[in-house]
C-alpha cells in the first residue's frame, strides 16, 4: 500500500474503503481502469471488523451476513466464497421477548396460526391481506403500508421489533418503499402481497443467493481484509479526503481530490469519482462540484448504535441460550434493542464454558444512549438479561462501541429522493455507493458499489 505520491493520476478515485468502496474497486480495477481507494482510518472495512479479546472473537459492527444474488456473484468472481462459515442450523430459531420472557418467532405460515405473539383477531386479520383494497405506497411509512394490509397488531407484535434488528429504526418513521421495496412491487403488481408472492414463486429469478445467515473466516474483518488484500497497493489507507474540485478541460477535466494522510498531504487527479462514504460525508465533498446532490445526502437521517459484547455463564441463566438471540418490542421498555448468542452461532467465538453476547441498544428508541458512560450501559444489560434470561451472575464486559451515526433511516420518498440525487450529477462521471443508497444490510451495500463501478465503466 504506497503513497499517493507515486500515483498522482488515475482513472477512478473511490472515497471509502467500506464494503461498497471494496466491492466497486476491484470490479473496476478488473474492468481494466486504473484505480486508487482513499480512506480514512487505518483499517479497511469501515463499519465491518472483528476483535480478538480474552479468548472471544468480537464483530465491532454487522455481525452476519446474508449472502444475496448479487453479493453471491461478485464472491465467485473473486474466489472468495471458500472463506464463508455458515452459521449453525439453530440460527433459524429466533425469539422476541414478550411479557419479559422470550417467544418463538413464527416460521411460516403454520407457525403464525399458532403463535401466542398475534391475538385470534390478529390471525384472522392475517387471512383478509388479499381483499385489502391497492393503496398508494410510495406514500405510506411501513406502519402504514402493513398495518393496511396485515393489520396494526401484526405491525406491532411482529414488523416492528422485526425492523428493530435491521435499522434500529421506527416503523413509524421508516418508509415502505425504501424498506420493503418487493412487497410494494407486490401489491403494485398483484394487488395483494399473498399473490403476489405466488406470482414470483412461478416465474423466473435473478441470481440465487445462499440461504442463511454467514460470517467469514476470521470474522467480517477476515472478509474486509481479504477484499483489501486483492487490492493491493491501490488502496490507501489513513488518507482522509478533505476536498475535490474540478479540473479545467485543458488540464484533462476530471476531478482533483485533496488528502491528508499521518504527516502529509497532498492532491490526486481522477477522471471519475465513486463515492462510498456515509452519506454526509458525501455531501460535504460533493457540495463544490454537485450541490444539489450533496443537499438531498445531506438530509439521509441515521440512527445511533452501542454494540456491547459480553461474556456470560451459561449456567448461571433460567433460560437456555440457544437459536439466533432476541428482539425487543417497544413495549416491553427495556433498555435493550436486542441480543445476539454470537457463540451459539459460530464455533470458536467464546472460551470453554462461556458464551458471547451482542447486545444492542440505542436506536431511534435512545439515541441518547451514545453518550451514556460504560458502567451504566453495563448496569442496564445487567437488569435486561437478568429479566429475560433469568441471568444470576455479572456480564463480563468485553467490547463497548459506539456508533453516533450506525444505520441510515430512509423515509417516505427517500426512494424518489436518491434517484433525484443522482440525475442532478446528469453525465458527470460521479457514481455513489453505500448503505444509504439502497438497503442496509452488507450484501445491499456490496451491491451497491458493484453497481456504481458498472455505471462509471460505461461512462469512461
Amino acid at each position: 500500500m504506497n503513497e499517493l505520491d507515486s500515483a498522482p493520476s488515475v482513472d477512478v478515485a473511490v472515497v471509502g474503503a467500506g464494503i461498497a468502496g471494496l466491492a466497486g474497486a476491484l470490479e473496476l480495477r478488473d474492468a481494466g481502469f486504473r484505480v486508487a481507494v482513499l480512506e480514512s482510518a487505518l483499517v479497511p472495512g469501515g463499519v465491518m471488523g472483528t476483535a480478538e479479546i480474552r479468548g472471544y472473537r468480537i464483530e465491532v459492527g454487522p455481525n452476519t451476513v446474508q449472502v444475496k444474488g448479487a453479493m453471491r456473484a461478485f464472491l465467485e468472481r473473486h474466489d472468495l466464497t471458500g472463506g464463508l462459515v455458515p452459521a449453525s442450523p439453530a440460527s433459524r430459531h429466533r425469539f422476541l421477548v414478550r411479557g419479559g420472557r422470550l417467544e418463538p418467532v413464527p416460521l411460516g405460515p403454520l407457525g403464525l396460526l399458532r403463535t401466542p405473539l398475534l391475538s385470534t383477531r390478529g390471525k384472522l386479520r392475517l387471512l383478509r391481506e388479499p381483499f385489502v383494497p391497492v393503496g398508494r405506497p410510495h406514500e405510506e411509512t411501513v406502519a402504514e403500508f402493513l398495518g393496511r394490509r396485515l393489520g396494526p397488531e401484526a405491525v406491532r407484535a411482529l414488523a416492528g421489533p422485526f425492523l428493530t434488528g435491521i435499522y434500529a429504526g421506527d416503523e413509524r418513521r421508516l418508509g415502505a418503499a425504501a424498506v420493503f421495496p418487493a412487497l410494494v412491487e407486490m401489491e403494485e403488481e398483484a394487488g395483494s402481497l399473498l399473490r403476489g408472492a405466488l406470482r414470483r414463486s412461478r416465474r423466473p429469478v435473478g441470481p440465487a443467493g445462499l440461504r442463511g445467515s454467514f460470517s467469514y473466516r476470521g470474522g467480517l474483518g477476515g472478509l474486509a481484509r481479504a477484499l483489501a488484500s486483492r487490492l493491493g497497493e491501490a488502496l490507501h489507507l489513513g488518507a482522509r479526503v478533505e476536498e475535490i474540485a474540478p479540473r479545467p478541460e485543458s488540464a484533462g477535466g476530471g476531478f482533483e481530490l485533496g488528502y491528508a494522510s499521518p504527516g502529509a498531504s497532498g492532491r490526486l487527479a481522477a477522471r471519475a469519482l465513486l463515492l462510498a462514504t456515509p452519506a454526509p460525508e458525501a455531501a460535504r465533498l460533493l457540495e463544490p462540484v454537485a450541490p444539489q446532490t450533496a443537499r438531498a445526502l445531506a438530509s439521509v437521517r441515521y440512527a445511533p448504535i452501542v454494540s456491547v459484547a459480553v461474556g456470560v455463564d451459561p449456567r448461571a441463566c433460567r433460560e437456555p441460550i440457544t437459536g439466533f438471540g432476541f428482539l425487543v418490542p417497544r413495549e416491553e421498555e427495556l433498555s435493550l434493542l436486542g441480543c445476539l448468542f454470537m457463540s451459539q452461532l459460530f464455533a470458536g467465538r467464546a472460551p470453554a464454558g462461556r458464551e458471547l453476547l451482542t447486545c444492542m441498544l440505542g436506536g431511534e428508541r435512545w439515541p441518547e444512549a451514545v453518550h451514556v458512560p460504560d458502567r451504566e450501559l453495563a448496569r442496564r444489560i445487567q437488569a435486561d438479561l437478568e429479566r429475560v434470561l433469568g441471568l444470576r451472575d455479572q456480564v463480563e464486559v468485553l467490547h463497548v462501541h459506539r456508533y453516533p451515526r450506525a444505520i441510515p433511516q430512509p423515509g417516505v420518498g427517500h426512494p424518489a429522493a436518491m434517484e433525484e440525487a443522482e440525475a442532478a450529477l446528469g453525465d458527470a462521471p460521479v457514481a455513489l455507493a453505500g448503505s444509504w443508497r439502497a438497503g442496509v444490510a452488507v450484501a445491499d451495500s456490496l451491491a451497491s458499489g458493484t453497481r456504481a463501478a458498472e455505471q462509471l465503466a460505461s461512462r469512461l
